[in-house]
């Protein structure tokens, strides 16, 4: 299983079992987290059926997850002139690469013998695909709630096929980000409230993807750097991505030549049909084009502020 896994082009793959009821102490976390209101606007977050993984398979015995690199090498540039795009949304829409994997080794595990059950995911469920990734041994949750692994950082898309096979499990991973506290400090709105712990409200990445208001926070407008669609600073200056970033060879991740260095301006004033044009197979839809406007509207109004 995990050869086919690795065949179909996924780098990492691991195995987590089921065992007994799966309301654990990340289950607790999570109740906490929803009760402090860090997820915002994000009432999805809230679905009871992300606290017991039987919720979404009775039967489930065994999780299998797979982690695919998405990390290429290009560049922002840094004239505060142009916007920044989070590197998920550079090239197409992972969900439909995710997708289209899970979906072949779904198909081949259920062909592997009579009464196989599997059903996948890719971000499109609830499942807790960080928990499970980490109790598979693909990586640790770091400080800023992301999940790194040694060979690629958190550069990484996640996946899970839940089954009610019975299958040998990996150890889970070891926490390995020690004493450092970089994602912590660089997070210009503070947003990681202490390691482990991200408050959504004061997430660029949320206000910049999630938050459907027409204008953004007085709170987060000075902070947004250039922000437009996402936020990787917490990734940026983690020393495992600065260390273990590997180009990924999923053709598919590729940069659209205009999502690296697109202007403010040019974003502000994009037209629902360029939108339409420019980000017609790409995670980036989710971000409405009066949405995108704005975000670079915010930006160059922080910009005019400070000059």
């Amino acid at each position: 299983m995990k050869q086919k896994a690795l065949s179909l082009g996924f780098h990492k793959v691991g195995i987590a079992t089921v065992q007994g009821s799966a309301k654990t102490s990340a289950s607790e976390r999570l109740q906490v987290w929803l009760a402090l209101g860090y997820h915002a606007q994000m009432n999805w977050m809230a679905n009871p059926k992300r606290l017991d993984i039987y919720n979404c398979m009775p039967e489930v015995q065994s999780v299998i997850c797979v982690a695919l690199n998405y990390y290429t090498p290009h560049q922002r540039p840094e004239s505060p002139k142009y916007a920044k795009i989070s590197r998920y949304g550079w090239g197409r829409d992972y969900h439909r690469v995710m997708h289209k994997k899970l979906k072949t080794l779904t198909k081949w595990l259920q062909e592997q013998e009579q009464g196989v059950l599997a059903r996948y995911y890719a971000d499109t469920g609830p499942v807790q695909d960080k928990v499970w990734a980490e109790k598979a041994g693909i990586g640790w949750i770091a400080k800023n709630g992301n999940l790194i692994t040694r060979e690629y950082g958190s550069w990484v898309f996640l996946g899970e096929v839940l089954t009610n096979l019975k299958l040998t499990s990996n150890q889970p991973h070891t926490q390995h980000c020690g004493t450092c506290t970089r994602c912590l400090d660089e997070c210009p709105t503070g947003a990681i409230t202490k390691p482990f712990v991200v408050d959504a409200n004061r997430c660029i990445a949320y206000h910049t993807i999630e938050n459907r208001t027409q204008e953004l926070p007085q709170s987060i407008k000075p902070h947004l750097q250039g922000w437009v669609a996402g936020c990787d600073i917490c990734q940026d200056v983690c020393p495992w991505n600065q260390r273990f970033a590997k180009e990924t060879d999923v053709v598919e991740f590729q940069p659209y030549p205009e999502n690296v260095a697109p202007t403010l301006v040019e974003l502000a004033n994009i037209s629902d049909d360029e939108w339409n044009q420019r980000f017609r197979a790409s995670a980036l839809r989710r971000i409405k084009p009066e949405m995108l406007r704005r975000n670079s509207r915010a930006n160059l109004e922080g910009s005019e502020a400070s000059i």
